[in-house]
């Protein structure tokens, strides 16, 4: 029995120990998990007179308890709210009582977490206020108040007064702060305006210059533009659409005055014992569903802070029957692509109701626009949809009346152009190329191509159009031109023949002056002294060649490849010490936009002392009269010894002897 009782025993020590271990183990793993933070976590900056909260919040302790205090043990001053494991002290609103250091002490059975907030507070809410003592006047002294208000601390504002680009004064608040307190500064300065002061504008600048704090803005600035008054004058009144009006109509009127500041306008109404009755501050007056009594004088009047100016018109408004009229008339021509408007306007009705159809009841593809006794219909951009008949219904009561307006399309937007399948060349013939883009309608178009005053084309485009869409079309000419066509002036005129339709430009035309280009002909090359030289010699050659432009020269040295070697552009090709070697073919070329004309000259270099089979005229000449000149001073020679040897001579005894 005893050890029954044993046995029982053991199983409830056991669970009594596993049960208190693991109960140890909890408050183990509680008290190593438990945390405390603050929202924000160590700092915030608030603006005297906002809300703020500071949070408290603990991990690993369910529920912990709160406390708030100050570090100086000083009143919350705000309102604590604890939930579960949250706690937030809610400051609303926010101020010089706040200005501490909070704890925030969270207790969670034996264990204690604590962590602070420092709250920080300033003050700059609004930006500076601008005040003038008076109207701006030339030439009189005004002063200008700049007020900074509720600010803190103010013993670190700095303020700048500026005039456009120019700094009035400066002023820093450096004076000790004997509490704390919201302060409101200001800085004055006294000025006298000018003329040039017309247009610049009073800037006010705050700054508080707090680094150790981050918040913004830090600075504030205030714009004030200055005006300078003048008197209203030149009022001038302007009446849409007459002084003369019927029944049931409108009128704008429209007055302007000079001055400055400018002038505020007011109307009013003279009544027939010479009072005013206002009627309005604003400088249109409209005046809809007029009536027989409305008629009388209106008067206008600008004013200012230092005078006013008025002005007089007379209303006459007669009786009128109800009528409609459409604009701009019972047809509008229109060039694709422009904007449209269709206005239907309706007199004599004081609550017209307006709407548009196309005549064949197709979409109106615009956009309707109604106020008051008019409505417009926008066709932008008009295109082939919009080449209908549109009718405007108007309905006053129970009547109604419609009227009509066609709009008729064409497209003419560009001046033609004129292209050439090449360069005029002389001799060859050339095609002229006139073209008329995005034309509608193309069979009205007719192109006339002319050369100076005749007319070297002509091509009406009368193909019926089965669809409607933009053309581009062409009249292709081919000429051969001349060099008495240089100057000529070719035209291309293209005309849109619609009678039926009012637009301008009905014709537009091109012009293009014809340069005619000869080709390079008659070149030839002047060799001086010979194409034959001997070495060592120098040698000119020269070359021309006729054309227009005047052709470039081009001298080259024909290889034994055949291929040309560039010499010079120059006329004329100097050869100097020439040797054997520079003998060879010498090519000349005359170049132009129109073409290429060559000559070729032989230049031969003989060694010294080289004989060879043929002469030179030069040689040949040099050789007969040698061979005469010889002869003829051996027999003079021969002739003087025998008139010597007998005393005389004679040259009849000298035949005969001989004979």
């Amino acid at each position: 029995m005893f050890s029954s009782q044993r046995q029982l025993k053991m199983p409830r020590k056991m669970f009594v120990i596993f049960g208190a271990s693991n109960i140890l183990w909890m408050v183990f793993t509680v008290s190593q998990a438990f945390k405390i933070e603050t929202f924000p976590e160590n700092k915030i900056v608030a603006q005297i007179g906002d809300v703020v909260s500071l949070t408290c919040r603990t991990t690993g302790c369910e529920p912990p308890s709160f406390s708030w205090r100050t570090h100086l043990d000083s009143p919350l001053n705000g309102q604590v709210r604890n939930e579960g494991s949250n706690s937030t002290l809610t400051m609303d609103p926010v101020g010089f009582r706040n200005e501490y250091s909070y704890l925030c002490t969270a207790i969670c059975g034996s264990e204690k977490r604590e962590k602070g907030i420092q709250v920080e507070i300033y003050s700059f809410p609004k930006d500076p206020e601008i005040h003038l003592s008076g109207p701006l006047e030339v030439g009189k002294p005004v002063t200008v108040t700049c007020l900074v208000p509720d600010v803190y601390p103010f013993d670190r504002l700095e303020m700048n007064l500026l005039k456009g680009n120019h700094l009035l004064q400066n002023k820093d608040f450096v004076e000790p702060m004997e509490r704390k307190s919201l302060e409101t500064k200001s800085l004055e300065v006294t000025f006298t305006p000018t003329n040039e002061d017309i247009g610049k504008a009073l800037v006010c600048q705050a700054k508080l210059h707090i680094d150790e704090i981050d918040f913004k803005p830090k600075e504030r600035e205030t714009t004030k533009k200055l005006q300078v008054y003048i008197s209203p004058k030149n009022t001038v009144i302007s009446v849409n659409p007459s002084t003369r009006l019927q029944e049931g109509g409108s009128v704008t009127m429209t007055c302007s005055s000079e001055g400055l500041p400018a002038p505020q306008i007011f109307w009013s109404k003279k009544l027939d014992n010479g009072n005013l009755q206002l009627l309005s501050g604003n400088s249109t007056l409209t005046l809809i569903a007029m009536r027989t009594e409305d008629s009388g004088i209106y008067v206008c009047e600008g004013v200012n802070q230092v005078g006013k100016n008025g002005k007089e018109v007379e209303l006459i408004v007669q009786e009128k029957p109800f009528t409609v009229e459409i604009s701009p008339g019972p047809q509008i021509v229109a060039q694709i692509g422009d904007s449209v408007v269709l206005t239907c306007g309706v007199t004599g009705c004081e609550s017209p109701s307006f709407t548009w159809r196309t005549q064949v009841d197709s979409p109106l593809s615009g956009k309707v626009k109604t106020e008051g006794s008019k409505s417009t219909l926008t066709l932008s951009p008009v295109g082939f949809e919009n080449e209908h008949s549109y009718l405007c219904t108007v309905t006053c009561g129970r009547k109604k009346v419609e009227k009509g307006i066609k709009v008729d399309l064409y497209s003419f937007p560009r001046d033609p152009e004129i292209e050439m399948s090449g360069l005029p060349v002389n001799g060859n013939p050339v095609t002229v190329s006139c073209r008329v883009p995005n034309v509608y309608p193309s069979d009205r178009l007719e192109i006339e191509l002319l050369k100076g005053e005749s007319i070297i084309g002509n091509k009406n485009f009368l193909e019926n159009i089965d669809k409607k869409y933009l053309e581009t079309e062409s009249l292709d000419m081919t000429f051969i031109p001349t060099t008495e066509d240089t100057g000529t002036v070719l035209v291309c005129l293209a005309k849109l023949h619609i009678d039926e339709m009012e637009f301008e430009p009905k014709q537009r035309q091109s012009t293009q002056t014809l340069y005619v280009n000869v080709a390079p002909r008659d070149t030839t090359v002047f060799v001086s002294p010979s194409s034959i030289l001997e070495e060592g010699s120098s040698v000119n050659m020269t070359c021309s060649s006729n054309g227009l432009p005047a052709p470039k020269i081009l001298w080259s040295r024909q290889l034994n490849n055949g291929h040309l070697q560039p010499l010079s552009e120059n006329s004329t090709l100097t050869l100097t010490s020439t040797k054997m070697e520079d003998s060879g073919v010498y090519v000349c070329e005359g170049i132009n936009q129109a073409g290429i004309d060559r000559k070729e000259v032989e230049l031969i270099i003989q060694g010294r002392g080289n004989y060879q089979d043929y002469f030179s005229p030069e040689l040949l000449v040099l050789y007969c009269s040698s061979s005469l000149i010889i002869p003829a001073i051996g027999m003079i020679i021969y002739f003087a010894r025998r008139a010597n040897m007998k005393g005389s001579y004679s040259l009849v005894e000298a035949q005969k002897s001989k004979v």
